[in-house]
C-alpha cells in the first residue's frame, strides 16, 4: 500500500506539511495523490473515532448478526448482501467463511427496535435461512485502538 494511505489510515488529521515530512514528497505531489485516490474510491470517508461508552448522553444498541443465506444463481451472495446492507439499521456487512455467510452490524435505539429490525425485515427476506444475534456488550479495542484504561493495580501491598 501507498505511503501516504497507510499514514492516513492512521491518522486523516494529518496536515499536507505533516505528510511532507513524513514521506519527503512535494505539497503538489501529496495533493495529486489524495485527489487521486478520493476520485477512484480508494479514499471513501475520514472518519474520528469516538469511544461512545464516554459519551453521557449515548444510549445505543449494537447487535452483530450472523447470517445464513441461499446464494443465488449467477450472482453467489452479491444480491441478498445488497438487500440486506441496504436496510438504515445495518451499519456493516461482512461475507464469512464458515457456518454463516455474513455478519452484519446493525444499531438502533433500544434491544426492541433491533429485535424488530430481526424478525420484521431480515428474517423474512426468501434467502435468509437462519441468524444468530450477539448484543455487544463492551467494546474494549476499536480499529487497532484500545478504548479502555488499564486500571492500576488494586492489589493491597503485603506487610509482614
Amino acid at each position: 500500500m501507498d505511503q501516504i494511505l497507510e499514514i492516513l489510515e492512521d491518522n486523516a488529521r494529518l496536515s499536507i506539511e505533516d505528510l511532507k515530512k513524513l514521506t519527503g514528497k512535494t505539497k503538489k505531489q501529496i495533493q495529486s495523490a489524495i485527489k487521486k485516490y478520493e476520485k477512484k474510491g480508494i479514499i471513501v470517508k475520514y472518519k474520528t473515532l469516538i469511544n461512545k461508552e464516554k459519551v453521557k448522553d449515548y444510549q445505543k444498541v449494537v447487535a452483530l448478526i450472523e447470517v445464513e443465506v441461499n446464494p443465488q444463481k449467477d450472482v453467489g451472495f452479491d444480491l441478498i448482501a445488497q438487500r440486506i446492507y441496504r436496510f438504515s439499521e445495518v451499519k456493516n456487512c461482512f461475507l464469512l467463511s464458515g457456518t454463516y455467510d455474513l455478519l452484519i452490524e446493525v444499531v438502533g435505539p433500544d434491544i426492541n427496535t433491533v429485535a424488530s429490525f430481526v424478525s420484521e425485515k431480515l428474517s423474512p427476506l426468501s434467502s435468509v435461512k437462519r441468524t444468530a444475534t450477539h448484543f455487544m456488550l463492551k467494546k474494549y479495542k476499536e480499529d487497532g485502538v484500545v478504548l479502555v484504561k488499564k486500571d492500576k493495580n488494586r492489589r493491597l501491598p503485603i506487610s509482614y
